[in-house]
């Protein structure tokens, strides 16, 4: 079986939304004019709306035609990236330095197009819950809603959601059982020495000679402290320090990311950060301010979800392009605190281009939103089946 007819027609009508959405970006905790949107077309459909979960998240309710009480929460994310677009599409960000660069634009359109589907049919007897989720990119959206109450007020039994895959080809669908996304930390480490002359080092407790050599220590958590066994990424992204040619700093600030699948490696990993810091901090007699704070869980995909996934995608997609032993990702999705509350899974659809996300060139293909939304709309046809009761 295809993409659902019906969502299909919608074709032209969703790849509008998308495209507008892309052309006016909101980063986290900003998508006013995106929830705005959003709770307007649930509206306009019948579903009842919620807002203001996590500051702009959205809620819709939709009951199905029966007595059921069985209730399945479907969750897209809608914020952008504070980064500039490198394209030249007609329909390219309008606002400088936001930009949709991971696709949520096509994650929220996908859900409506869900949405609208359902609300028109009702096939099927229980509840769902359109769960639209601002703040996905390291500005724990997931974290605001559920201490809004999102489960308290929306209970779910189960929970779903997706991604786009530039890696993989239009037409391919890929979940994974078990552990499929990195925990994440970010990191902040502060180096207070004191500065001197450039000409006059020995006056100095010099910063940047302390990073450079912390630098060096961090990499060593992996390669010496982790077994090898378990995967794991420590990177520094930022180096901040220095004003002048002939000036020593008096201060040197690291920024970055741990990445890893189980959290007693995350733990490990944290403690030999702290440690590192603390001696290097004896060594050269400064103050080392260290900062660690868990931004994303591991995200851990259920067995019987992600064979509802698997099971439905092969009425989508043809059924040898559904994978279901996908390479886990080192990325990490915030989805992943929703899924420690609600048992669900979240999925992957592939399309045309190359370009990765986060990338300023990367380019959505449309022409996967009737596949992500069909793929929505059955896993509630298959779970909430129509006069089952359940």
């Amino acid at each position: 079986m295809p993409t659902i007819d019906r969502i299909q027609g919608y074709a032209d009508e969703l790849t509008a939304i998308r495209r507008d959405l892309h052309a006016h970006p909101e980063i986290g905790f900003e998508e006013v004019r995106t929830s705005g949107i959003v709770a307007d077309k649930l509206k306009a459909w019948g579903i009842e709306v919620h807002r203001g979960l996590g500051g702009t998240g959205v809620v819709g309710v939709l009951r199905g035609k029966g007595a059921g009480n069985k209730r399945i929460g479907l969750r897209a994310d809608m914020d952008a990236l504070p980064m500039e677009e490198n394209t030249n599409l007609k329909w390219r960000s309008t606002i400088p330095g936001r930009f949709h660069g991971c696709g949520h634009d096509g994650h929220t359109t996908m859900l409506l197009g869900t949405a609208r589907y359902l609300a028109e049919t009702r096939n099927f007897d229980g509840t769902v819950h359109f769960i639209f989720q601002p703040a996905e990119e390291g500005l724990g959206g997931a974290r605001a809603m559920i201490k809004d109450g999102l489960f308290e007020k929306f209970p779910c039994d189960e929970l779903y959601g997706l991604h786009n895959a530039p890696d993989l080809n239009h037409g391919e669908i890929a979940i994974l059982p078990g552990p499929a996304m990195a925990g994440a930390d970010f990191f902040d480490i502060r180096i207070h020495g004191y500065g001197a002359h450039g000409a006059m080092p020995e006056r100095s407790k010099d910063a940047v000679v302390i990073a450079m050599t912390l630098g060096q220590a961090l990499q060593t958590i992996v390669s010496r402290n982790v077994e090898p066994q378990q995967a794991a990424v420590l990177s520094i992204t930022q180096i901040h320090s220095g004003t002048a040619y002939n000036v020593i700093p008096a201060e040197a600030h690291l920024c970055g990311t741990v990445r890893a699948f189980a959290d007693e490696v995350r733990t490990l990993i944290r403690e030999r950060m702290r440690t590192l810091c603390a001696g290097m901090a004896a060594a050269f007699q400064v103050e080392i301010e260290t900062d660690i704070r868990d931004g994303f869980s591991v995200l851990v995909n259920q067995e019987e979800q992600s064979r509802v996934v698997a099971e439905v995608a092969r009425t989508v997609v043809e059924p040898a392009n559904v994978f279901t032993r996908a390479q886990p990702k080192m990325g990490s999705e915030d989805f992943a605190d929703m899924l420690q509350d609600i048992p669900g899974a979240y999925f992957w659809v592939g399309h045309d281009g190359s370009v990765p996300v986060h990338n300023p060139g990367y380019i959505l293909d449309d022409k996967i939103l009737p596949i992500g939304a069909s793929v929505f709309a059955r896993i509630i046809e298959t779970r909430l089946l129509a006069n089952s009761h359940a």
